[in-house]
């Protein structure tokens, strides 16, 4: 019995997968996506545009690596956007690594910040991407390549069906 050849990532096509970033240098697992990742090839950019580009043609059951260099994604990293400050100046709601931080300017443009150092006496806020400037290997499990619906393929995802009301009244009932 011949086994039907597998959908292919390519354009329309409904893809789910998982991935891991991990820094090259240091073999760090920076971040881990275990839950499936659903997008529409072409529709959807989730991923780094390099990463995107390298899905094309694979198919489910599949793993890559990829390698990427994240100044070509976040630019380089800009040393202005490191502010180290008295605890003291810092509401309480702040004082903890990992928060974020989201700062507007007299122009009212905004900018994402996140605390990244802290001690008893001072904190540090960095405004640069947190993985700007370092070598990463994106790591993706790809687990499903369908053909996409037309509501998927507007939405750039996948679209959940509502409850079955197809017996249920058209009408309010407060009417």
């Amino acid at each position: 019995m011949k086994q039907a050849n597998p959908q292919r990532i390519e354009d329309d096509k409904f893809v789910e997968l998982t991935y891991r970033v991990v820094d090259q240098k240091t073999e760090d697992v920076l971040t881990t996506v275990d839950f499936p990742l659903g997008y529409v090839q072409g529709r959807n950019a989730v991923l780094a545009p390099q990463v995107m580009a390298e899905l094309e043609g694979r198919s489910a059951g599949e793993t890559i690596r990829i390698p990427i260099d994240c100044t070509d994604l976040y630019g380089p990293r800009d040393e202005s956007l490191v502010i180290t400050d008295r605890i003291d100046n810092v509401p309480v709601d702040y004082r903890e690594v990992g928060t974020e931080i989201l700062m507007e300017n007299d122009k009212g443009d905004t900018k994402r910040f996140f605390v990244t150092r802290m001690d008893d006496k001072t904190l540090t806020i960095d405004g640069n991407h947190p993985l700007c400037g370092r070598q990463v290997v994106f790591e993706l499990e790809i687990l499903s390549v369908r053909d996409a619906s037309e509501e998927e393929i507007i939405a750039g995802g996948k679209v959940d069906s509502g409850p079955d009301t197809s017996g249920l009244a058209t009408r309010p009932i407060w009417v």
